[in-house]
């Protein structure tokens, strides 16, 4: 095997859990029915003042906003029988900052799975640099990274979610817009700290279920095949 398809070999075992994890907070970002159910599991409508269906017409479009050319995430409301925006100019340009991370996320994920796709392809499928087998060992290097990062993550949910959930705004953004008060900002009135909780913890357990299915079917294949002959090219 020669230098490139060793790169390549690692380049895919990280790109396995970048994409499990990209891929399951990209499709819990984008599906609105988890936000509906958290506005209804913490009461929403009590904090912000909304009816149900303008907080679920709220959660359709926050979830277009983040695939759209929108910069702002202007939405207007009706409180009190008067129209007016939803989030203070603070919320909005925060919200803009939310939307270059799930981009950059987005484009992760893309290139993430790209990798995956052109490994298979071209060193597996068209070299035959790699066989079925060393492709199999490969799968479970990447879900063990994976079933790790899940690990940690788990750790800090379940002993220190608050400090956590600081740093990482701390890292992600580049200002203090989200700091927020929840006794007059609806953003984070729609959306307090224990939901993004229970996100982390449903995308920790989608990915967990994945690793258990990719790792249950890579080691079925190695056990099946562990008395076939290998053929190995001749490296260069």
């Amino acid at each position: 095997m020669n230098t490139f398809s060793r790169l390549a070999t690692i380049l895919f075992a990280l790109a396995v859990p970048v994409f499990l994890v990209t891929a399951n907070v990209r499709w819990i970002a984008g599906d609105s029915w988890f936000y509906k159910q958290g506005f209804r599991t913490y009461e929403v409508t009590e904090s912000t003042g909304l009816s149900l269906p303008q907080l679920d017409a709220i959660a359709d479009d926050m979830v277009l906003y983040f695939e759209d050319d929108r910069t702002n995430l202007n939405i207007q409301v009706t409180v009190d029988g008067e129209d007016t925006a939803l989030f203070t100019p603070e919320e909005t340009e925060h919200m803009r900052d939310v939307k270059e991370l799930m981009t950059a996320l987005f484009r992760v994920n893309e290139i993430s799975l790209a990798i995956l796709l052109a490994y298979i392809g071209g060193v597996v499928l068209w070299t035959r640099e790699r066989s079925p087998r060393q492709l199999a060992r490969s799968t479970l290097a990447g879900v063990a990274v994976a079933f790790a990062v899940v690990a940690v993550i788990g750790v800090f949910a379940l002993t220190g979610f608050d400090a956590a959930w600081t740093r990482f705004h701390e890292i992600a953004f580049r200002n203090d817009l989200w700091q927020l008060d929840p006794d007059t900002d609806r953003l984070i009135q729609l959306f307090p700290e224990p939901f993004w909780q229970d996100m982390t913890y449903l995308v920790g357990a989608l990915i967990v279920i994945q690793v258990l299915a990719v790792t249950a079917t890579a080691a079925s294949y190695l056990w099946a095949t562990r008395k076939s002959a290998e053929v190995y090219l001749p490296e260069t």
